[in-house]
């Protein structure tokens, strides 16, 4: 596989998050048609029955979406995606922009200037490292979900967390 530059990378924001009546799964993921990706609604579905809240599935499910986005963007299959690609994943999640953060005051300070009282740092346009650890996460327990089943690639592509 040829090195892949990420830090130009456009992944188009298709697809969406949507809440649901169904009380088996409160949220679905969606693709860029509308149409609910499938294996991450049987992946919510699972973390529901497992005891999580709705609102711990809907933390999931952006983690998927913004996952799917990029396969898309890089044109790889869910169930085809290697490590290479996990890695790629959080090489563009440190360089890209964050569209979350575009809900700043206009009088907000710079993002990564230091708050002159507290000696904190605001936060950077990007996304945090902790963010990135969690995405990091749900494709693990996405990957592994998919891995008993049966359903996904035959090895996760997700690798293990380094002691």
């Amino acid at each position: 596989m040829a090195e892949r530059e990420v830090s130009g990378l456009l992944v188009a924001r298709v697809g969406s998050v949507e809440a649901t009546a169904v009380a088996s799964l409160p949220w679905v993921v969606l693709d860029g048609a509308g149409r609910s990706i499938t294996p991450a609604s049987e992946f919510l579905r699972e973390l529901l029955a497992c005891g999580n809240t709705p609102a711990f599935c809907r933390s999931y499910a952006f983690d998927l979406l913004r996952w799917f986005r990029f396969l898309a963007a890089v044109d790889v299959e869910w169930s085809r995606a290697k490590r290479e690609d996990v890695r790629d994943f959080v090489l563009w999640l440190r360089t890209c922009h964050n569209p979350a953060r575009d809900r700043r005051r206009p009088d907000a300070p710079t993002p990564g200037s230091l708050n002159a009282r507290t000696g904190k740092p605001y936060l950077k346009s990007g996304y945090a490292p902790a963010t990135i650890n969690h995405a990091v996460s749900v494709l693990a327990a996405f990957y592994d979900h998919h891995l008993q089943t049966g359903q996904g690639p035959l090895v996760s592509p997700v690798p293990p967390p380094v002691p």
